[in-house]
């Protein structure tokens, strides 16, 4: 068991969100109970993972997109009165970490998703993009068999590239719209979570492969590598629990 104060301390020391302009709080969310035996993590707070924690008995729940965002609807009602009664009734701690948990270079999703596919020398390219090398190179379909076999979901694949790809960029989630900085960078393929329009055009007119993996299941490591490092921190009970989306 740790206090929940301690908790969060070493994660601010970790993961350092002063030096993000972030579109959400980071850290503390909700405030439940001061000492923690069990943690939840989770890629987002939404009501089926709360009810997930509830069963587990857990004392805090830690994600990546948790609640508050800029711009959005500040009344407390509907679909987020609903989540934050849940929390409130059961005494339970939410935190969250955005742009922090994308960008460490250890705990990081993008750090985190380089070793689930198997990517060689990872290292940050330029802002949240990552790029490396993959171990052989690879015909855009292997990749795509490859990405599919890791993430348990079968990736979207357009543009027009080299018949043989070995430097990869990547950046999770809705991440597309930074495609170009792969094409400056002359890199062979660009990974990410989501795809919009323009993103078919740019892959097909710049030569490069465009792989829409899912935004969910690009960020699910991120958060499972804090949770297992502050079990390893404190002696606490960790949890990962993929409540699953098609996003």
């Amino acid at each position: 068991m740790a206090h929940r104060d301690s908790i969060l301390a070493k994660l601010n020391e970790w993961l350092q969100p002063e030096n993000f302009q972030d579109y959400c709080p980071n850290g503390l969310q909700v405030e439940g109970k001061g000492d923690v035996k069990t943690i939840i993590t989770g890629v987002t707070a939404s009501r089926a993972l709360i009810e997930a924690a509830i069963a587990a008995n857990a004392d805090m729940v830690i994600v990546h997109h948790g609640y508050f965002w800029k711009g959005e609807d500040q009344r407390i009602q509907g679909m987020k009165r609903d989540r934050l009664k849940l929390l409130l009734d059961n005494d339970i701690n939410l935190v969250a970490y955005h742009l922090p948990l994308d960008d460490h270079p250890i705990y990081g999703n993008n750090r985190q998703l380089a070793d689930v596919l198997g990517i060689q020398s990872p290292r940050p390219l330029n802002g949240l993009v990552w790029e490396g090398e993959l171990q052989e190179a690879m015909s855009p379909e292997q990749l795509g068999v490859l990405i599919a076999g890791a993430l348990h979901r079968e990736p979207l694949r357009v543009g027009d590239g080299k018949a043989n790809i070995r430097k990869v960029g990547w950046c999770t989630g809705a991440a597309q719209g930074f495609i170009n900085t792969a094409v400056d960078a002359g890199l062979d393929a660009y990974i990410s979570g989501e795809i919009s329009e323009p993103t078919t055009h740019t892959a097909r007119e710049c030569g490069i492969h465009y792989y829409s993996a899912g935004h969910h299941a690009t960020e699910r490591y991120g958060v499972k590598a804090v949770g297992d490092a502050l079990e390893n921190e404190f002696g606490v009970i960790h949890r990962f629990i993929d409540c699953d989306n098609p996003v």
